[in-house]
């Protein structure tokens, strides 16, 4: 899919603020300052080519780029900056690679799918007039919606760990509430760590645009601000990795306390059994004819003495409280 954008006065221009292009004459005929190829074929790419006299390799947004290859500028001006955005799926929550090309003052993004921090930036400059006066604008705002979003994100792990430590802290926990707690506290654990990765990604790309001298002065000034922004993140990060880690470990506490318990009835009844079963291998044990033929009260006896050796370790567990 390949998206173009124009600017009327600071806005995205277009029906939705966006054009979409169907043919190579609708594309010649726009003159846009930001295009959005969502997984575009080799067709549109062809487009992009003769249009703009720009060629996109095809491997632009694989996973395994060297960190070199994720910033440089070409001969021609091209200025190559990849970077990944969080989407924060219930199923999957994952970071997609984002490959941007700032060319003859047009924004050039490639990515595989949609994304939340796209579909912000485009209601923001809906509802803000002037927010937006080129293509590297464009670009620092979708670092800007990017931290907004990080930091969202990170508010709703804040309430679904609330939730979590409601249910940890409780009185009693089973074994099969504590693994859907672990199951919970493994998903934010996992979506604060993409977090950390995304606002990192950030933090490089916007430091390359700030060596690079790409930005004028308020384009500078604006990036330390999104640069002090994400900083902020990194305590809260910092906070929700040692809450987890305290859920973590009371989680396994009481699964240990259950298992505990079960090994304890274990315990409890091996003692308890020891003493009858000696009292019925001495009796057992030792005669030159059956026993009931001169002893005809040696089984309610033995009967009677095996049931005492039984009560007794129970009575002295139970008064300790080892039982309860």
């Amino acid at each position: 899919m390949l998206n173009v954008f124009t600017l009327d006065n600071g806005r995205l221009k277009g029906g939705l603020f966006q054009e979409e292009i169907e043919t190579a004459e609708d594309l010649a005929q726009s003159r846009p300052v930001w295009v959005d190829l969502e997984d575009p074929s080799a067709e549109e790419k062809g487009w992009i080519r003769d249009r703009f006299g720009l060629v996109i390799p095809e491997d632009i947004v694989d996973e395994d780029l060297e960190e070199s290859a994720r910033f440089y500028e070409e001969d021609n001006g091209e200025l190559h900056i990849r970077s990944d955005f969080l989407i924060d799926d219930d199923e999957a929550p994952r970071n997609v690679r984002v490959a941007f090309i700032l060319y003859n003052n047009v924004l050039f993004s490639i990515h595989r799918e949609d994304l939340p921090v796209f579909r912000l930036l485009r209601l923001r400059a809906r509802r803000i007039p002037a927010l937006i006066e080129d293509a590297k604008d464009v670009l620092l705002k979708l670092y800007d919606a990017d931290a907004e979003y990080s930091a969202d994100v990170l508010e709703g792990i804040y309430d679904k760990l609330e939730k979590v430590s409601a249910r940890v802290l409780k009185k009693d926990v089973n074994d099969t509430e504590a693994g859907e707690v672990l199951s919970a506290i493994a998903r934010e654990e996992d979506l604060n760590g993409r977090i950390r990765r995304n606002v990192m990604d950030t933090r490089r790309a916007l430091s390359f645009m700030m060596r690079s001298r790409m930005l004028n002065a308020e384009q500078f000034e604006e990036s330390r601000q999104i640069l002090r922004d994400i900083d902020s993140l990194d305590s809260h990060t910092a906070f929700l990795f040692d809450k987890v880690n305290f859920l973590m470990d009371a989680t396994v506490g009481f699964i240990n306390i259950n298992q505990n318990k079960i090994i304890k009835i274990f315990s409890v009844a091996s003692v308890a059994l020891l003493p009858p079963t000696l009292i019925a291998s001495i009796y057992g044990m030792n005669f030159k004819y059956m026993p009931e033929l001169e002893q005809p009260w040696g089984y309610p006896f033995a009967l009677a003495l095996m049931a005492a050796s039984v009560a007794a370790p129970f009575i002295y567990f139970r008064r300790k409280g080892w039982l309860r």
